[in-house]
């Protein structure tokens, strides 16, 4: 299964080489037999070897696979960098409606193609993906994280997301209203899936009210029956809401000029990746007295957690580092302040100023040979 080579023509309106001039390597995956369609994206390898997730989805084209793949990995390598990782940043995209096109077969070939890297790329799960498919993937494939406890792994990197998600609301809650608490304030999250559902539960422990919106009706239900959480009917109306935080924990693209303009909310922060629909957005906040926790500072729990496996996997270990997430938050907003820049460029430059010290040192990541 030959990787198929990437020509500098447009993949339907995307030029590969120009949206990704950032990256190191972008390698297209293609298994007829098994219906395989995927896109590895590697980023930076700077720091160590590149690791994200797989992300299995039914784009509607080729191109919006390029361009969301490419914006993940990027994303990555900002992620891993600030929260102190030795590794880069890399993510990939399988193209196709899980419910539907998941397949044993599919996944072990999907396995070799990440093999034929050598370990320039280390996958996980993600949105479509679980441990029970890191397992399967695994039997092809030495370079694989995220896998279930079962086999060793750190299991559902969802909860440490989470956790470190709740870390950076803390850390929001003090640089607005002094105290490092959720306690009487009101949460609106929209989304409450894989990581969502445990965001609730760390609120409600620290005495927050909560408001909350899903595409599945069972998980709204759910949090409504488990937590007294308040349902509205779709993330329109929960920007519209009385709260005084705002959580994306679904897709990205969530922060629009519209949502912008109606939103109540003092903080933002939450668990989605590219939380911002365009460059501006993180001005447009500020403009208006929003703080933004930066999305690949607040979340990166769960990325820590599936790379604490690759140490042989302790969840209090893991958790420990995720706690410092708080520290990293804070030290955001601090950059932010005394630079006078908004804190989506201090979390940059924080990301880049190690990426640039660290990486320098190591250069491109090529396995031990």
């Amino acid at each position: 299964m030959p990787t198929q080579p990437v020509s500098s023509a447009p993949v339907d309106g995307v030029d590969v080489f120009d949206l990704g001039s950032e990256h190191e390597q972008v390698v297209f995956c293609n298994d007829s037999a098994t219906g395989l369609k995927a896109i590895v994206a590697i980023h930076s390898t700077a720091l160590g070897p590149s690791l994200g997730g797989t992300r299995f989805y039914p784009y509607a084209s080729t191109a919006d696979a390029v361009r969301d793949v490419l914006n993940l990995s990027r994303g990555m390598s900002y992620k891993n960098a600030l929260a102190g990782l030795d590794l880069g940043g890399g993510k990939a995209v399988i193209i196709g409606d899980p419910a539907k096109d998941k397949t044993e077969a599919l996944l072990r070939a999907y396995g070799r193609f990440v093999q034929s890297l050598n370990g320039r790329y280390l996958t996980a799960c993600d949105v479509g993906t679980f441990s029970v498919d890191m397992d399967v993937v695994a039997r092809e494939c030495d370079f694989v994280t995220g896998r279930t406890v079962a086999h060793g792994g750190a299991g559902d990197s969802s909860v440490l997301t989470a956790y470190g998600t709740f870390q950076g609301m803390r850390a929001s809650a003090e640089a607005v209203w002094g105290k490092p608490t959720l306690s009487g304030r009101t949460v609106g999250i929209a989304g409450v899936g894989k990581v969502g559902h445990h965001l609730v539960k760390h609120l409600v422990d620290d005495g927050a009210r909560v408001v909350v919106t899903d595409v599945n009706p069972a998980a709204v239900e759910a949090m409504v029956a488990q937590y007294g959480a308040t349902a509205v009917a779709d993330s329109d109306e929960l920007v519209r809401a009385d709260i005084d935080l705002y959580a994306p924990c679904a897709l990205g693209g969530a922060l629009t000029d519209e949502v912008v303009d109606v939103l109540s909310a003092a903080i933002v922060c939450g668990a989605a990746n590219n939380q911002l629909e365009h460059p501006g957005i993180e001005k447009a906040l500020a403009d208006r007295g929003i703080l933004y926790a930066p999305d690949f500072c607040v979340n990166s729990g769960g990325v820590i957690q599936v790379a604490d496996e690759l140490e042989g996997f302790s969840f209090e270990r893991a958790e420990q580092r995720a706690s410092g997430i708080f520290e990293t938050t804070q030290a955001v907003f601090a950059l932010a302040k005394s630079d006078s820049v908004t804190p989506a460029e201090a979390a940059d430059r924080l990301a880049e100023r190690r990426m640039r010290g660290v990486g320098r040192l190591r250069g491109l990541y090529l396995p031990t040979r």
